[in-house]
Formats: structure tokens, C-alpha cells, sequence
């Protein structure tokens, strides 16, 4: 349940994200778009002011409209169009229209925009139908009203560009939206990992404990069912039980240790341990169950922190106890200690090289094995700055090799 909850505070982190940064994306998306209709406006704009100063500059009137100099100019033959009109003004004149045409426009549409300039004395411009326009005054030298001067401007090439600009705009935003999304899952991700990996460390401790306490509840039950059919054995059980129930304390102890370890927050208890004193006593506290386990060692003293390591030795025992056995004959366990390190050997099946390592791993042990004992085993090692090893015996079975590191080297 924590994990799905976990699972999907990272969609909620994802989606708000997302939206937030998506909303601030839309707002400058607008504004882009806004802003560049408005440049296109002024663009144009600035175009037909140009084509009507240069025309009012250009043209003279004497009772009648002088033009001599304009048509001599390239802006007659150039785009934007114009007209130049009297709108309605005193001292009629025959109005000019420039040379090339460059939009269709309405010629009685351009009369009324330059009868209203002349009007209002002032130049007009805006959006007529599909036409960009702007209507100026014609004034004399002594600044009388006498015509107007209306230039024309397509607006289908600027609305194609502005268009162009809008869906660019459009697969930019989808593009980000979509680039906010998968880091805004990544970020999230990143976000939760600390509590993910403290909920998985917790999951792990409790399987472990449960793995690892297993072995030694078996044998403590036994203990004390021996101890109520034999009551004349209870001096000789007792102290088993005891130290059963030490060791038991000291799983709980070692699981504990692990995790601050994970955490930070505690330093391995490094103490000199006679490896061989430690492995047999393992061995004795061990519950057989009617295999044979054989013992070979030599004083061994390494620099360990005991509890972990004698947890391992235990995990390899219980291993080989478990998987040690052919299906038509007891198990067979050996177990040899010299030099730093711990060999446990078998008589079952073996292990498969390619699977060697996989076994090594939380939760991939076969025949209904939560997998975690040998990586228990495998981490002790490597706290220690150890090694495990496993390889196949050629008569058969499996080898385990556990290193640790010799006092005094």
C-alpha cells in the first residue's frame, strides 16, 4: 500500500508540475503570438506610410494636381499601391493611380476612406476587408486640405507568415509540454527516491528478520519439546537454549546494526575473532536434522565484526542444509576453515554457473526461497571488504567460499 501511495505521489508531483509549468508556457505562448501580429501590423503599416510620404513629398498642386515628379519615381511602380483622390475637397483635381497593381481593391471603398481623411483632417489607417490601408491628407504649402493619398497593402502574405509563426509556436509548446512532463517524472522521481528507498529498506529488514529468524525458532521449538518429553535432559538443553536464544537476540541485533549501517548513521564493531572458535560454534548451535556436517579448521583470526559474520556463516550452513542433499540421500555438508576464510561444500545438485550470480540477489532464490540468505552472506562480505564466491565441486555440489580479512595483514 506505501508503495502504490508512493506510486502515485509521483503522478500527482508529475501533473502539478506539468500544469504549472504548461500555464506559464500558454501565458508566453500568447504573448509570442500577440506580439508578433502586432510587428506584422506595424510592419505594414510602416510600409504605406513610407509609399505615402514619399508621394506627398513628391506631388505638387497649382488649381490642379502636378504629378511629374511621382511618376518619375520608382514608389509608382512599386508595391504597395496607392491613389491619390480629391475626397470631396474644394478645387476638384483628376486624381492618380499608381502603376502597378498590386491587390485588387474596391476603387469606391479607397473614395470614401480618402472623402473621410480629407473630413477629419487626419490620416486613417486600418484593416479594410482583406486590405491593409492608410489614408493621408494632401495639404498645400500652406497647409489647406486639397486630397487625400490612399496606399494599399495585401494583408494574405503577413496573415500566411503570421499563421506560420502560430502553428510553430503551437508544435513548440506541445513539444515542451511534452519534454516538462517526462522531467517533471524524473525530478518527482528523484524527489521520492530517499522514501522509496527507506520503504524498500524497511521491507527488506522485516524479510530478513523473518528469513533469518526462521532457522533458529525451528530449533529453539525443538529444544524445548525435547526438554518436555526428557525432563532428565534439561541440564544439558537448558544451556542450548540459551545460547540459542543469544543468538537469536543477535540476528535481531545484526539486522538492526545493518540498517543504521545503510543509513549512516553507525560504523561496523571491528574486533580481532578466532574465525575457526566462531564457525564451530555455529555448527553446534545449528540444528542437523539428520545430515552430516563435518568440520575441518585451523586457528584463523580475523579483524570481523563477529554478529554479522557469524549471521553469514549461518545463512551458508542453512543453505547447504537445505539445497545439499541428492533426492536419494541424506545431506552432506563440509565445512573448512584456514587462512581467512570459510569453505562450505555440498553433495546436492550444484548451482548453475550463469545463475551463480542471480542467487546473490534479494528475492531470487529458487524452491520457494525468499533468496535473501546468500545476500545476507555476499554483503557481509563486501562491510568487511571481503569476497563470496560459488563454483561447482567436479564430483558434484556446490562450493561456497567466504573471505574475510586476516588479523594483522
Amino acid at each position: 500500500m506505501s508503495a502504490a501511495r508512493l506510486r502515485g505521489l509521483r503522478w500527482l508531483l508529475t501533473v502539478l508540475f506539468t500544469t504549472m509549468n504548461t500555464a506559464g508556457l500558454l501565458v508566453l505562448a500568447v504573448l509570442v503570438v500577440r506580439e508578433d501580429a502586432e510587428q506584422g501590423a506595424e510592419r505594414l503599416d510602416a510600409d504605406l506610410h513610407r509609399v505615402t510620404a514619399v508621394a506627398s513629398r513628391l506631388v505638387d498642386y497649382r488649381q490642379s494636381l502636378v504629378t511629374t515628379d511621382l511618376v518619375a519615381d520608382p514608389v509608382n511602380r512599386e508595391c504597395p499601391q496607392f491613389v491619390i483622390l480629391p475626397g470631396g475637397a474644394p478645387g476638384e483635381f483628376r486624381g492618380h493611380v499608381s502603376e502597378r497593381t498590386c491587390v485588387v481593391a474596391d476603387l469606391g471603398v479607397l473614395s470614401a476612406l480618402a472623402t473621410r481623411a480629407v473630413q477629419e483632417g487626419t490620416t486613417i489607417a486600418g484593416t479594410k476587408d482583406d486590405l491593409r490601408v492608410r489614408a493621408e491628407p494632401l495639404r498645400t504649402n500652406d497647409g489647406a486640405v486639397v486630397g487625400a493619398i490612399v496606399a494599399v497593402s495585401d494583408l494574405g502574405p503577413e496573415r500566411s507568415r503570421h499563421l506560420g509563426v502560430l502553428w510553430t509556436v503551437v508544435a513548440g509548446c506541445a513539444v515542451l509540454v511534452l519534454a516538462l512532463g517526462v522531467a517533471g517524472h524524473v525530478l518527482s522521481g528523484r524527489a521520492i527516491r530517499p522514501a522509496a528507498a527507506a520503504l524498500e529498506q524497511q521491507e527488506v529488514l522485516l524479510a530478513e528478520t523473518a528469513h533469518d529468524l526462521r532457522t533458529p525458532v525451528a530449533a529453539l521449538r525443538a529444544l524445548a519439546e525435547t526438554a518436555l518429553r526428557h525432563p532428565d535432559q534439561h541440564a544439558e538443553l537448558l544451556p542450548r537454549t540459551v545460547r540459542l536464544a543469544g543468538r537469536m537476540g543477535g540476528i535481531i541485533d545484526g539486522l538492526l546494526v545493518r540498517a543504521r549501517l545503510a543509513a549512516g548513521v553507525e560504523q561496523l564493531a571491528i574486533q580481532p575473532v578466532w574465525l575457526d572458535q566462531l564457525v564451530a560454534g555455529v555448527v553446534e548451535e545449528t540444528p542437523a536434522h539428520g545430515a552430516q556436517v563435518t568440520v575441518t579448521t585451523s586457528p584463523t583470526k580475523v579483524d570481523v565484526d563477529p554478529n554479522l559474520v557469524q549471521r553469514a556463516v549461518g545463512n551458508l550452513l542453512a543453505n547447504a542444509l537445505r539445497h545439499g542433499r541428492r533426492p536419494d540421500g541424506e545431506a552432506i555438508v563440509h565445512i573448512t576453515v584456514a587462512d581467512g576464510r570459510v569453505t562450505v561444500a555440498d553433495h546436492g545438485l550444484g548451482i548453475d554457473a550463469a545463475a551463480a550470480e542471480e542467487a546473490f540477489d534479494r528475492f531470487t532464490g529458487s524452491g520457494g526461497s525468499s533468496g535473501l540468505g546468500l545476500s545476507i552472506v555476499r554483503w557481509v562480505a563486501l562491510a568487511h571488504g571481503g569476497s563470496l564466491r560459488v563454483f561447482n565441486a567436479e564430483e558434484g555440489g556446490a562450493i561456497f567460499e567466504l573471505s574475510l580479512p586476516v588479523s594483522g595483514r
